[in-house]
């Protein structure tokens, strides 16, 4: 017993400092000049690749942030490759709706099928907001659906369920919770606020915030459980 409980610490000290590092490395990247630098031009040369990175990183790194609150213990998700595999996927999804929809709502204020107030800040704050407002109540409840099916399936897996299916999985979750908290809550009250700020800062930056974004909300849902 004690050597188990030497080895749980051991493997969660791992996981608390795999975490920390990977979160000090994007920090450092960020603030040091030349590798700031090196990291815009990558993030504009391979947007999908970088997304991908970011998200699985990031992401993943706020599920284990969410079940150290939880459980008051720093262990990994259960499926973890499984979950930075979804995660990157989604980062890849992200980086192309974020592009899309900033590039549909500049367009259609130039056109005037949005107020368009002229120049300077409060042009540039109404155009976050509406890109923000439109990507997270369109896009956003698909993509938490998704992310919720498949979570699920994972934790069916892990639960011992070979093959949950399609049915198995819709079935098992709470969709009442799903619409009166993540859709009716977090969007309004977190991710239109949190997004257009994002909206707000240079291309490059937006999607590694976004990815960032997910620890603190993995952190709110750990609250609320």
């Amino acid at each position: 017993m004690t050597n188990q409980k030497k080895t749980g610490r051991g493997l969660g000290a791992a996981v608390a400092a795999g975490c920390f590092i990977i979160i000090a490395a994007f920090v450092l990247i960020l603030i040091v000049p030349k590798t700031r630098e090196g990291f815009k031009a990558l993030s504009s040369a391979h947007p999908y690749i970088m997304g991908f990175i970011k998200f699985a990183l990031l992401a993943t790194i706020g599920e284990v942030f969410a079940l150290r609150i939880r459980k008051k213990e720093w262990v990994l998700p259960q499926l973890t490759p499984w979950r930075i595999i979804i995660w990157g996927l989604i980062g890849i999804a992200i980086t192309f709706m974020m592009k899309f929809y900033s590039s549909g709502v500049a367009a259609m204020m130039q056109n005037g099928m949005l107020p368009n107030p002229g120049e300077g800040f409060w042009r540039e704050l109404l155009r976050a907001f509406f890109t923000a407002a439109l990507m997270n109540l369109s896009f956003g409840p698909v993509f938490m659906a998704f992310h919720k099916c498949t979570d699920k399936y994972l934790e069916l897996r892990a639960l011992g369920e070979k093959k949950p299916g399609l049915k198995g999985v819709v079935s098992s979750i709470d969709w009442h919770g799903f619409v009166a908290f993540t859709l009716f809550k977090t969007i309004p009250l977190f991710w239109i606020p949190a997004h257009t700020l994002t909206f707000l800062l240079p291309a490059e930056y937006q999607v590694i915030v976004a990815a960032a974004l997910s620890i603190a909300l993995g952190i709110i849902l750990s609250l609320k459980k």
